[in-house]
């Protein structure tokens, strides 16, 4: 750095033809651009200047070394208007990690991100699995639930309710319960998380005292749309968020079932390295997504 910081003072001085024009243009004194410049020469263990009481001119070395240093000041001023203009408007590739589910909120509000933003180029990678975003050189990674991960900042981006759905066909079969023990009698469409490999629990209000139902599966997988559709179909009664399931209830393929008893409630967060500074286009993204999402109704 305190190499760098020399360049200047020699380049100007070399420009203007001496210490004393250079420290006006700089607002230095002549003695703290002359000491600038000799400790530069005695870093590089070579006279720039070639000095007397009348006039300074640059040795063949010092003209060399000008004509390299000039280019350096030049790409970083360059650097420098690059950097700002991002600050103005946020450019570049950002690298963004969701669930597969997302995809049902997120690209709603994407296009108009993407016009608000031209500068910035969405990279999604729609995928359950837990990604290293420090190893893997994510920007910003959209997660559900609570990660307990200390090297990231987190920012709340709205909660979703859980539903229990199931098809009009498989009701009008089976009858629809009137409470949390009559899902013995029911078969269930279960979620498995991918990455931990459990069953997700179904979020019943029991009374006190009251035992959790044992639930029949007919039918398990690790993936949202595989259990909308399963639901859909008839296998069973299946536990969706609100998102999930908007479409089917209001086409009418599917009813919600225990409304008063069904307490469930997730939230999605956006995730970002803490030790990275919050580069403006994930604070832009990050801020778009908390103003428009899950902005219905009784959402946050």
């Amino acid at each position: 750095m305190d190499r760098l910081s020399g360049l200047l003072p020699f380049v100007r001085s070399a420009e203007l033809g001496g210490f004393a024009a250079a420290g006006r243009d700089l607002d230095l004194s002549p003695s703290a651009v002359g000491k600038a410049v000799a400790r530069l020469e005695q870093d590089l263990h070579v006279r720039l200047f070639q000095r007397s009481t009348r006039r300074m001119q640059l040795t063949e070395e010092g003209r060399l070394f000008y004509e390299r240093c000039k280019r350096i000041l030049e790409d970083l001023d360059e650097a420098h208007d690059m950097l700002s203009q991002t600050l103005r408007e946020p450019r570049g590739r950002l690298r963004v990690s969701a669930p597969l589910v997302s995809y049902h909120f997120l690209l709603p509000v994407l296009p108009a991100f993407a016009a608000r933003y031209p500068g910035i180029e969405l990279d999604m990678d729609f995928n359950d699995r837990i990604v290293d975003l420090i190893g893997e050189r994510v920007d910003v990674a959209i997660r559900s639930g609570d990660l307990p991960d200390s090297r990231l900042t987190a920012r709340p981006l709205g909660t979703f309710r859980l539903l229990l759905c199931a098809a009009p066909d498989y009701l009008a079969r089976h009858g629809a319960p009137q409470r949390p023990r009559d899902l013995e009698r029911h078969r269930a469409v279960r979620f498995r998380y991918p990455n931990a490999g459990t069953l997700q629990a179904w979020p019943l209000a029991l009374a006190s005292g009251e035992a959790e139902p044992r639930l029949t599966a007919a039918f398990t997988c690790n993936n949202m749309e595989a259990l909308l559709g399963a639901t859909i179909q008839g296998f069973g009664i299946g536990c969706m968020p609100d998102f999930l399931a908007r479409d089917a209830l209001a086409a009418g393929t599917l009813r919600t079932v225990l409304d008063a008893q069904v307490r469930g409630a997730g939230r999605f967060q956006a995730l970002w390295p803490s030790n990275r500074n919050l580069s403006p286009k994930v604070r832009v993204f990050v801020d778009f997504l908390g103003e428009r999402l899950f902005r219905d109704g009784d959402r946050a």
